[in-house]
């Protein structure tokens, strides 16, 4: 796949979007956490979504220059204190911050072109200023690179220890996740889980049960190969990674949330092989970065 993104450079920043949420402090902490391990800069960026205002109910009562004065005002305080939050964090890295008039979404979605990374946290759809939850899907979905959405488990950790979960569905789209989680992997000085899952049937449904296992048996054989041929080499480029294989016969979905559980992150690709040209995150990436009990990590290819 051709890929027309400007090339990122060795300095470029992990981009984290903040709000006033809950999801945007975590979001920022778990940047500022890899800015600093990758010896990158920090770019902390605030959409004020000025349309969404003015299109709304009252939008017209919202023209007056008092109200957009207003509007950047609290968007600076709010970079202001996600400044000092991250150095808090982490007093090495160097920050810098913007503020826009564009929606998150548009955003994160342009910086994302030349960014390492561009985080975001979770955040219910409570009104226009906790809009990076209404965005979620469409900076996954369509940004560049490689995209995290911070997730926690039920009790809002994170977990720090555990391994990298990658999914591969043996399409070369899968590629870019295989790249990105071995290298997340061997950073964090982890283990891999490659979990590939070849089918959403399942074999209890048939009547010949017997056949049916038989069958499972030689296709269980066949996608091992498959998840084999796509880590030949990666493991190689990473001795240090201590890589575990798992094939599923049920679907991809329930498996890496399966994972997700003990997982320090998750990795997918932006597509997988059943995708529609218009669906650029997939089913499977789209259910994790809503339901997954760890971050997820979507690589684009390019």
């Amino acid at each position: 796949m051709e890929s027309h993104a400007p090339a990122r450079s060795s300095t470029a920043a992990v981009v984290v979007g903040v709000n006033r949420s809950d999801g945007s402090d975590i979001a920022l902490r778990w940047a500022a956490e890899i800015a600093a391990r990758d010896r990158r800069p920090l770019h902390i960026v605030h959409g004020l979504d000025l349309l969404s205002w003015l299109s709304g109910p009252g939008g017209r009562d919202m023209v007056r220059p008092e109200f957009f004065e207003s509007l950047r005002e609290y968007g600076t305080t709010l970079l202001r204190a996600a400044t000092a939050a991250a150095r808090e964090i982490e007093p090495d890295i160097t920050v810098t911050t913007e503020i826009s008039d564009d929606s998150p979404a548009r955003l994160l979605i342009e910086r994302s072109k030349t960014a390492h990374l561009v985080v975001l946290g979770v955040t219910p759809d409570t009104g226009t200023l906790a809009h990076l939850g209404s965005t979620l899907l469409e900076v996954t979905g369509h940004g560049h690179g490689s995209i995290a959405v911070v997730r926690t488990r039920s009790d809002g950790r994170i977990l720090y220890h555990g391994p990298v979960v990658v999914g591969i569905d043996g399409s070369p789209v899968s590629e870019s996740a295989i790249a990105a989680a071995f290298a997340e992997a061997s950073a964090r000085g982890t283990d891999l889980v490659a979990v590939h899952s070849w089918s959403d049937w399942d074999t209890g449904r048939f009547a010949d049960r017997q056949a049916t296992a038989l069958d499972a048996d030689a296709l269980e054989t066949v996608e091992q190969a498959i998840l084999a041929e796509r880590l030949a080499g990666w493991q190689e480029k990473y001795p240090d990674v201590s890589v575990t294989r798992k094939v599923y016969l049920a679907g991809p979905s329930e498996a890496l949330t399966q994972q997700s559980e003990r997982a320090q992150l998750v990795v997918v690709g932006s597509r997988g092989r059943g995708g529609f040209r218009g669906l650029l995150l997939g089913s499977t990436g789209n259910f994790l970065v809503q339901h997954a009990r760890c971050p997820v990590l979507v690589a684009h290819p390019g």
